[in-house]
């Protein structure tokens, strides 16, 4: 039994990296989405722009590590770190933004254009580093069987 739980924590630090890459993929995809709808947005009167956040949070559920209570009901407080899957992508108004526009609108196209262009390189990126992941567990399970 205590080898086995060995082989479950070996297991889940390997898909851990996955697990964060996961869901920065999913918030950059997320921020595509708003980013689009910004843009499409750009001649809507009274639109204010949306922005994603996410990276914080991830951050820090990256990094708390260690320690973490069992919680068997919902009312209880919750001890320790946080896990990655309880990270909430988070779609804001942005209404810091003055519009020098008459309608209210704050979109300016150039920024979202450079938003996405930013958005899209972190994406492949994330797209890389997932696969490098899923390499090295495909290597570790075929180096296994020989």
């Amino acid at each position: 039994m205590i080898k086995s739980m060995g082989v479950c924590v070996l297991i889940d630090k390997m898909f851990n990296n996955t697990k964060a890459i996961e869901k920065a993929l999913d918030g950059t995809w997320l921020r595509n989405e708003t980013i689009a709808q910004n843009i499409s947005n750009v001649d809507t009167p009274g639109y204010k722009r949306k922005t994603v956040s996410f990276e914080e949070e991830l951050n820090a559920a990256i990094d708390k590590s260690g320690f973490k209570g069992f919680r068997t009901d919902k009312r209880h407080i919750p001890i320790g770190g946080g896990s990655i899957g309880d990270v909430d992508l988070k779609v804001t108004e942005d209404n810091n933004s003055l519009s020098m526009r008459l309608d209210g609108n704050n979109v300016d196209v150039e920024k979202e254009m450079a938003d996405m262009t930013k958005n899209t390189i972190q994406y492949n990126v994330l797209t890389q580093g997932l696969n490098a992941e899923f390499r090295k567990i495909r290597s570790a399970i075929s180096e296994g069987r020989r």
